[in-house]
């Protein structure tokens, strides 16, 4: 049968076509926005296109008024395009006069032509029938006409309002009797005016201003409650004349000057607000409803939650007296007008404590004007001017402003103590000094302060200076700890006694160390806070300063008094005086410390401490934790406590048993024997080491055991995580179905599950209790009637996606088990084939009948297979005959089943005969299945004789056959030929469906075991079967469920992909269409299939059908990482909510079950109340922040959206419009305005809301503006954040109203404010490189996260795709921040915020969403760039210190290794290698290593290896892969596990991690000394062609190339000069992470790069590098395309004094190369003297100034060509005799030239360095073009080192083909050439 949705889609796409048929005037969707808004002109236009071809001479009266309009409203044609539009208009006017050829226009009839055509119109459209359906609807809310219909008629009413404006308008100049019939008729359309245009009045989702047809959501009671609830009540202040059913916001815009469309918003906001409130608590009445008082104040005290808590925190009085003293109207008053300001606060919504101080003082405001008899405006709105009421301009626009020219004091690079952010801006509020402001506002206040050139504005509370010291301060305890650590355990080491007395004065050495740390901190707390002295608290302030002196005096006590227990100890003094009063002191310290402790960590102690007033008790609490209005009572509950405790308890035994064993006492002996080491002969001039006891060679040995001392918790925690993450995981039931042989064992169980889980208690009916069989299989076909729906719908939703083929879709889908049919129907899949298997049981069998049926019954779908053909013939029979036929078929079917009560069914039939039955009865079905035809009825009459015979003679054995064949009737009927003669063809539509099913059981002879084929439709019916047995809350009804928004932000990415995107070709001659086509072959076919092209002969030829060519782009879209992809996906949520709906308004088990009641899901999507209640709790929002600028410059992506907008009618498009205007004294206008549109009727984009804002909203960075702009056009208790590279299925759609009933689920003291949910990473096919991101990524947000949230309490929100409480949420300031760089990392801080809020962050995994990843190592490098960038910053945030604060010490713990630690620990992986390898060379060139070689044999220890050894694995990503294997065990299994594991390194991940460490490493340790964090593009599209050499060298040359060849000038140095009795070996092998870490840096983007080595693209990169190198800059010349520009570029960073000081500091570090070679060279024999080294800087001197003789340009001056040339000539031939005589007299030798240019080498880069850090200087000096050049040497030389091995490899043909194989073996496995794609073979391409 077909589907309705078929039908639907069909509509739709013909009424497309039909579109495109027509020729449009073109010029309605055209109109300027200065017309649009003031007229009706497009609607007027519209319908002149609608009309051309049924009356042109209508459509040209419209069209000329629709001028004569435009003219009147702009005469000059000054608005923006008005000029354009009348000039395309008039030319439209006069094509339509040229069409009536030649024909005389008599303009004066006009009129009587319009009001003919318009009755005509009317009745030919049945008009009055639908005005009449309106009033019924309204009386009973039951509409006669089908939604199709209604659907249609809504471009009618459009049509008819543009004809009645244009009549209103001409019908003065009509003839009298005409125009009193004119009039009569607009009378009457004004009295009832809701037919005509409720469904042409924009309106988002409630039809307030005028009721619709289309839209049922105003029948539903909720919803006329809460519209009853806001109307105007009587004993409230009286309106001015002329308001008429006013409401309550009609009051707030009166009054404040709030804008129409914000009230309008807000309306619909609070209404929805209310009625979802109301439905959770109980359903209303339909005759009368109204609003429980309790669901009122439920939304109140929601709403106004954070203005109760900051009236509170600053103990002021709330704006009313108390909850009981306010009514229900002025609740719901104070709602509206939170919402009202928040609606209209613009970028203010990023400062909630300052919206709750302006809601504050406006509800004082509102409660005068409510007790006045009379409305009158709100003073503090008013305009001292003109007396005009705005809340826009009174009170947004002056902080708008002053947080405007803050924002451009900030061009992105001035440091953030130089400006004020956005919660310097809020934090201004957190203190009752804020009330010093006044209201209205004063002016001069130091809030409102703008800065006034370069004179800056005081920061509020805490300054992000940009230093590594925050981490210091953020974690001091964590720091202190390991510290101490280190000390007792060192200590421990160096005694080796057993514990005495001694020992115990020794380790009480760690009370000064404690004292002094804590010290340190204090002071860095006076340091930190310079820039907001002048504006921070007072209480703030006094907490520094008692505190650092508080600290100050304890260190200097603490530590005099130890200095005087080692003096008592070192005097053997019996008198231990000091001792024991130093014990009492710590003793005392650390007991208060606990107790406070205690008091401010455990739950039940803090509700003590919260309750005491004691001014001592405060005291001591406040200097022990500082108090802010967030951060307050971050503790958790006794269980949550305890657990994530024991957790850190067990990493921290591990780790320092670790550290001490490995670490630390290996190094106990060597250190004690380099001490005693006498005086020792260094080789060069020692300037350090003279009687220090070998300080230095003890740092070298000691550092790098040190740095991973620092580091290693966070490998203990790495691996403590993934098996606490893989026990939870197995514990929640994960990874139970993890094959598609899975599923199919365990079908059965299925619709039990998910009638249980995922079905409302208004769908389902409690099952049958007992053991009964009979009420057993009422039970289970109960459950699977349930399931069925869902099923097929998601078996559907595979087809329409192309995973599966329409043949895999009839065996998936699943009968509705609502028929007559008395046993349940399974899926076609399950038992295909498995009849011939029960019949080649049958066949075999010689025992019994018991016996048979126990073999089929070993296989449960072969025993449903045989019961379900058994029972399905015998119904398709009875349904097909009538007398003497049924008859026969009553008495076959009676006597067999006798005989099988009588277990003799062996003795009755011939089972040999089974097959030749089935084939016959095959035969039969496969002519029913087709429609009736007089021949097919024939052909079926004579097949069903055949049956009978066959059934007849063959089947049964003799006695039985005789007694049939001598049955008079019978006999009788087949002698007359009446037998069969007629049959009753299927009509019913269950007898239809089981036929067809019932055919393809008979005829699909092969397993279908492996169906579906295709991989991802597998993953996805293996997650959504396995969540069915997972723990979630069980399901609402739709009606009372959680109600939530989707929100999307976008700005220019790709919406859809053209054509030409499509086809054209890159360098290698692919396309990306062919490459889709390659990766996914199996698609491609089910694509065609669906187009009815599958069969079709050649390849079809999109371009001759646009219908074709569109389903075409949407095909390759959705594989790609497009905005198409994600809106399709994210609709799913409307689609799974009206099939739920639609389901339970049904009530499918709740009702008796009965063979004669059907329920399928066919024409929910039609359904009215399915698609109302889904809008009501639905609703998603694209936040296209650049959409106008994109329409008004005709760009695709706008073209694409309005597409999008078309099919899907749920969509709504924010974004912000411009608009440009001159003003008075002829200056440039801008106003901004953020809106809303959706599309009409008529396809085009519909404005529903346009609220003007205070000015440009980009003040901050870019997406959390575009989110905040839009975020007030949401809806609903919850907000999904969605990025627009994600995806969504309708499977997990299903499960969403499950997950939002988290929210009222016990997840710990606070219910949750982010509901966090799993993300599935669809892009890992792509590449090997894909896969490597893929499993990285999905390991963490799948077992990551899992432990973050339980048991560590630490989960944040890092990106999409979670679940906001969207109420708490935009009360405390949005979800996300702004706030420029500081915020880069914008998704995280709303998990900051949220924390410190008392908010509480979840995880669930029983759902999942899409996501796509960067799939090139490019877009990789750039991804984890701009993240390390984003945490370098964080590191500088207020967020992340508070955390760090505030949190107990072992969530703090939690939080540091998974935020900011886990960038610190990578950076000191890296660190490590520079600690040890500088050690080393410190220790060769000065000849201490030989030395202390020989002295005592120490060079190689324990505790080094144990060091070396921890960071190579951590280095290669070993602890990196350890969640990744964990989750593959739990998912996959053991054994996939460790074979994904194994290809993963042959594919070289270990290069992939070890580059990656790279990327990490640079760009968060640049970020914190330099800044420059910043969003970086990365393109999401499909990465298959080949980088060149020099973008590679642009990206990395810096992050990588440079250290890696620093990195490899050590190893060379340190092999050279280093001493060992092993010889080389030794040293590679001591080295061997240093090297494989220079092999990966250089050479990385080369492995991973297509075509990396393929010999002819070699060739063309070398030219191209040559060319960039060597090009000149300029003006305008980007770093692209020209060397010296990209320099330039990449010095960009160094912008403060500081960072100059910094490089400076850094940069010296390579004069060690050549202050320790040069006493290495046979040169300079064993002088130690310092003049040597003082020679070398002036053999140096020379060599820059030959170079630059050399590199002089005679050109210059070209008087003095030919003696400069004769100097050159004369100076290279003096040059070379120099270096002979050296040679010869000095005995200098060939590696004595080599390692001085290694020596010269390091030190001309850190001149080059010096140089660029200090460039002012140097370019005043008149040096830098030498710089340059030199510069540009130093790129080139380091470009060659790189560039020559990949040419050397290029000569080898093999190697570019195992690279291919490398890169992309996954598609290889799954049958895709890559390397005939890669070699451009266009032979293959198929469109």
């Amino acid at each position: 049968m077909v589907r309705v949705h078929d039908n639907w889609a069909r509509l739709v796409r013909a009424t497309l076509r039909r579109g495109r048929d027509r020729q449009p005037t073109g010029i309605a969707g055209d109109v300027p926005p200065s017309l649009g808004r003031a007229s009706n002109i497009e609607a007027i236009l519209q319908a002149a296109d609608e009309i051309q071809d049924e009356d042109a001479n209508v459509a040209r009266i419209l069209c000329e008024q629709a001028y004569s309009m435009a003219q009147n409203l702009d005469p000059s044609s000054d608005g923006r395009g008005v000029l354009q539009f009348k000039t395309g208009l008039m030319s439209v006017i006069k094509q339509k006069l040229v069409k009536r050829d030649g024909a005389p226009i008599d303009r004066n009839r006009d009129i009587e032509r319009l009001w003919q055509f318009y009755q005509l119109y009317k009745q030919r459209n049945k008009v009055d029938d639908l005005q009449q359906d309106e009033l019924n609807w309204r009386e009973s809310g039951v509409i006669s006409a089908n939604f199709s219909e209604l659907a249609g008629m809504r471009k009618v009413f459009s049509t008819l309002r543009a004809l009645i404006e244009v009549m209103e308008v001409l019908s003065k100049d009509a003839h009298p009797s005409t125009g009193r019939l004119i009039m009569e008729e607009l009378r009457r359309i004004k009295r009832s005016d809701a037919t005509l245009s409720g469904d042409s009045t924009p309106y988002n989702i409630v039809p307030l201003d005028a009721p619709s047809l289309t839209n049922a959501i105003g029948v539903f009671p909720e919803i006329r409650g809460a519209i009853s609830a806001i109307r105007y009540p009587e004993n409230f202040p009286r309106f001015p004349a002329g308001r008429q059913d006013a409401d309550m916001f009609d009051l707030l815009e009166y009054s404040f000057g709030f804008q129409r469309d914000n009230v309008r918003n807000q309306r619909e906001n609070v209404i929805l607000t209310i009625a979802n409130a109301q439905s959770r608590l109980r359903i209303l009445e339909k005759s009368d409803p109204k609003i429980d008082e309790r669901a009122i104040t439920e939304v109140f005290l929601k709403v106004l939650d954070n203005y109760i808590a900051w009236c509170k925190y600053l103990r002021k009085r709330l704006a009313w007296s108390s909850l009981e003293a306010i009514n229900r109207e002025r609740k719901l008053y104070l709602v509206s007008l939170y919402f009202l300001i928040w609606g209209e606060a613009a970028n203010v919504r990023f400062l909630p404590e300052c919206i709750c101080y302006i809601f504050h003082h406006m509800a004082k405001e509102l409660d005068v004007i409510l007790d006045h008899g009379e409305a009158r405006p709100a003073p503090s709105c008013e305009s001292s001017d003109d007396g005009s009421v705005s809340f826009l301009q009174q009170i947004i626009a002056p902080i708008y402003k002053t947080m405007k020219a803050e924002a451009d004091n900030n061009n992105g690079k001035s440091a953030h103590s130089a400006w004020r952010n956005y919660d310097d801006f809020n934090e201004y509020f957190w203190s009752r000094g804020c009330f010093e402001l006044g209201w209205p506002m004063a002016k001069n206040s130091p809030f409102l302060m703008q800065p006034k050139g370069r004179k800056r504005t005081a920061k509020s509370s805490f300054v992000e200076h940009r230093t590594f010291l925050h981490l210091y301060r953020s974690f001091h305890r964590m720091w202190i700890f390991l510290v101490v650590m280190f000390q007792i355990l060192t200590i421990i080491g160096f005694s080796g006694a057993p514990t005495n007395l001694d020992r115990l004065k020794v380790m009480l050495s760690v009370g000064p160390t404690f004292a002094i740390m804590n010290f340190i901190e204090c002071c860095l707390d006076v340091l930190l806070m310079f820039g907001a002295y002048t504006t921070a608290r007072g209480m703030a302030i006094s907490r520094i300063v008692i505190r650092f002196l508080w600290w100050g005096a304890a260190s200097a006590s603490v530590t005099y008094a130890y200095l005087k227990v080692l003096e008592e100890r070192n005097k053997n003094s019996s008198n231990q005086f000091y001792f024991h009063l130093y014990i009492i002191v710590l003793g005392a310290y650390a007991t208060l410390r606990l107790v406070f402790s205690l008091l401010l960590k455990f739950p039940c102690c803090h509700a003590l401490s919260r309750m005491s007033d004691q001014r001592f008790f405060q005291f001591f609490k406040w200097i022990y934790q500082e108090r802010y209005f967030v951060g307050r009572g971050l503790f958790e509950r006794l269980t949550d406590y305890m657990r994530y405790v024991l957790f850190w308890v067990v990493v921290l035994v591990c780790k320092f048993t670790f550290a001490y064993f490995l670490e630390i006492k290996p190094l106990v002996k060597p250190t004690r024997i380099i001490v005693k080491l006498p005086s020792l002969q260094y080789s060069w001039h020692d300037l350090f080491s003279k009687h220090n006891k070998n300080a230095l060679t003890l740092a070298s040995l000691w550092g790098p055991v040190v740095a991973i001392y620092l580091m290693d918790i966070q490998i203990w925690y790495t691996v403590l995580s993934a098996l606490v993450g893989g026990v939870i995981g197995a514990r929640g039931r994960l990874g139970e179905i993890r094959s598609l042989e899975m599923v199919h064992k365990r079908f059965e169980s299925f619709p039990e599950a998910f009638a249980r889980t995922l079905a409302s208690p208004r769908m389902k009916r409690i099952p049958f209790e007992g053991d009964n069989s009979e009420m057993s299989q009422e039970s289970n076909k109960s459950y699977a009637a349930v399931f069925s729906p869902f099923w097929n719908e998601i078996i559907k939703s595979l087809r329409e996606e192309d995973y599966i083929c329409n043949r895999e879709k009839d065996l998936l889908s699943m009968p509705s088990n609502t028929g007559r049919l008395g046993l349940v129907q399974w899926p076609l899949f399950l038992l295909s084939s498995k009849i011939y298997m029960a019949i080649d049981l049958a066949l075999d069998c010689k025992d019994t009948q018991e016996d048979l049926w126990s073999r089929i019954c070993r296989d449960d779908y072969m025993a449903y297979a045989v019961k379900e053909c058994y029972y399905s013939v015998q119904m398709i029979l009875l349904s097909l005959t009538d007398g003497e036929g049924l008859r026969w078929v009553d008495r076959i079917y009676r006597e067999i089943n006798n005989s099988m009560a009588e277990n003799s069914l062996l003795i009755t039939l011939s089972l040999e005969k089974l097959s030749l039955v089935l084939s016959r009865f095959t035969a039969l079905t496969g002519l029913l299945i087709r429609n009736e035809t007089p021949e097919l009825s024939k052909g079926a009459a004579k097949a069903l004789y055949e049956f009978y015979e066959v059934v007849t003679h063959d089947l049964l054995l003799n006695s039985l056959r005789e007694q049939i064949d001598t049955w008079n009737i019978l006999t009788k009927a087949r002698n007359e030929g009446r037998l069969f003669s007629r049959l009753e063809w299927p009509k019913d539509p269950e007898i239809k469906e089981q036929v067809k099913r019932l055919h393809l059981l008979l005829t699909v002879k092969d397993s279908a075991a492996n169906i579906p084929k295709n991989l991802e439709a597998r993953r996805r019916l293996q997650f959504f079967t396995n969540s069915l047995f997972m723990d979630m809350p069980l399901a609402k009804p739709v009606c009372e469920m959680v109600p939530f928004s989707v929100f999307t932000p976008y700005y220019s990415e790709t919406v859809l992909y053209s054509s030409s995107e499509l086809r054209v070709e890159n360098e290698d001659g692919v396309s990306t269409l062919f490459y889709l086509q390659k990766i996914f072959p199996d698609e491609w076919e089910n694509f065609l299939e669906r187009i009815n092209h599958g069969n079709s002969v050649g390849e079809p030829d999109f371009e001759e059908s646009s219908s074709d060519n569109l389903e075409l782009r949407f095909w390759a879209s959705y594989r790609g990482q497009t905005l198409a992809r994600t809106v399709r996906g994210m609709m799913y949520y409307r689609r799974a909510l009206m099939l739920q709906s639609y389901m339970e308004r049904r009530g499918l088990i709740e009702e008796d079950y009965s063979l004669a009641t059907g329920t399928t899901n066919q024409g929910f999507e039609l359904s009215r109340e399915a698609r109302a209640q889904a809008d009501l709790k639905f609703t998603y929002v694209v936040s296209c922040q650049i959409y106008g600028q994109q329409k008004q410059r005709n760009a695709p992506e706008a073209a694409d959206i309005a597409l999008l907008l078309q099919r899907n009618e749920a969509l709504r498009v924010a974004f912000i419009h411009l608009e440009e205007s001159t003003g008075v004294n002829g200056s440039p206008l801008k106003e901004f305005y953020s809106k809303l549109v959706k599309a009409d009727i008529h396809g085009k984009d519909q404005e529903i809301y346009s609220i003007k804002l205070p000015g440009d909203p980009k003040l901050g960075e870019g997406k959390p503006e575009n989110q905040n702009h839009a975020i007030i056009f949401t809806r609903g208790q919850a907000i999904q954040t969605i990025d627009m590279n994600q995806d969504n299925y309708l499977e997990e759609a299903i499960k969403m109203r499950n997950l939002l009933e988290e929210f009222h689920s016990d997840h710990g003291i606070r219910p949750p404010t982010i509901l966090g949910v799993r993300e599935h990473v669809f892009t890992g096919s792509v590449s090997s490189l894909a896969l490597f991101m893929s499993n990285q990524e999905t390991s963490f947000v799948t077992l990551g996260q899992r432990v973050l949230a339980n048991p560590l309490k630490v989960r944040m929100h890092y990106g999409h795709p979670d679940v906001f409480d969207r109420i708490f949420h935009l009360s405390r300031g949005g979800i996300s921040k702004a706030s420029r760089v500081i915020n880069i990392s914008e998704d995280i801080y709303a998990g900051f915020n949220s924390t410190l809020r008392q908010g509480n962050i979840t995880h669930h995994e029983y759902i999942q969403v899409g996501k796509g990843r960067d799939v090139g190592l490019n877009q990789i490098a750039l991804f984890e760039g701009k993240v390390a960038g984003g945490n370098g910053e964080q590191v500088l945030s207020r967020d992340v210190y508070r955390l760090g604060q505030l949190f107990d010490f072992f969530r703090m713990l939690s939080f540091y290794f998974t935020t900011v630690g886990f960038y610190v620990c990578t950076m000191m992986t890296v660190l490590t290698v520079y600690i040890f390898l500088y050690g080393r060379v410190y220790l060769a060139l000065s000849g201490l290593d030989e030395q202390i070689a020989k002295e005592a044999r120490l060079l190689r220890s324990t505790a080094l290896d144990a060091a070396l050894n921890t960071q190579f694995l951590v280095q290669i990503g070993v602890f990196t892969a350890v969640p990744m294997v964990m989750g593959f065990i739990l998912e996959l299994g053991l054994l996939q596990a460790v074979f994904s594991f194994i290809i993963m390194q042959l594919q070289l991940c270990s290069i992939f991690f070890t580059f990656s460490l790279g990327t990490r490493t640079h760009y968060f340790g640049r970020t914190i000394l330099h800044g420059g964090a910043k969003y970086r593009a990365t393109g999401r599209g499909f990465v298959v062609r080949h980088i060149k050499f020099a973008e590679n060298y642009r990206l990395y040359s810096r992050s990588h190339f440079v250290k890696a060849l620093e990195v490899a000038l050590l190893l060379i140095v340190y092999i050279s000069y280093g001493y060992t009795k092993r010889g080389a070996v030794s040293f590679v092998l001591l080295t061997l992470s240093s090297w494989f870490l220079v092999i990966s840096w250089l050479y990385g983007p080369y492995i991973f790069n297509p075509s990396g080595f393929e010999w002819q693209k070699t060739v063309d990169d070398f030219d191209d590098w040559t060319s960039w190198l060597l090009y000149k800059g300029g003006v305008g010349v980007k770093g692209e395309s020209s060397w010296e520009s990209w320099w330039e570029e990449e010095q960009m960073h160094i912008q403060t004094l500081r960072g100059r000081i910094l490089e400076t500091i850094l940069s010296l570090r390579f004069l060690i190369f050549q202050y320790g070679i040069v006493y290495k060279l046979h040169l300079t024999g064993d002088s130690t003297s310092l003049a040597v080294y003082g020679f070398s800087w002036v053999v140096l001197a020379v060599i820059v100034l030959i170079f630059k003789i050399f590199a002089y340009s005679p050109k210059k001056y070209a008087g003095f060509q030919l003696w400069m040339r004769f100097f050159q000539g004369v100076l290279a031939l003096a040059l070379v005799a120099a270096l002979i005589a050296v040679v010869v007299f000095k005995q200098l030798t060939i590696p004595d030239l080599l390692a001085s240019a290694l020596a010269f080498i390091a030190t001309g880069w850190m001149l080059l360095c010096l140089a660029i850090a200090w460039k002012k200087v140097v370019r005043s000096l008149g040096l830098w073009t030498s710089v340059r050049e030199f510069a540009r040497i130093y790129d080139a030389g380091m470009g060659m080192i790189i560039f020559a091995p990949v040419a050397v490899l290029s000569w080898f043909p093999f190697i570019s083909t195992f690279q291919s194989r490398l890169l992309f073996n996954q598609a290889f496995s799954r049958g895709l050439e890559i390397s005939k794609i890669l070699a451009g073979n266009k032979a293959n391409v198929q469109v």
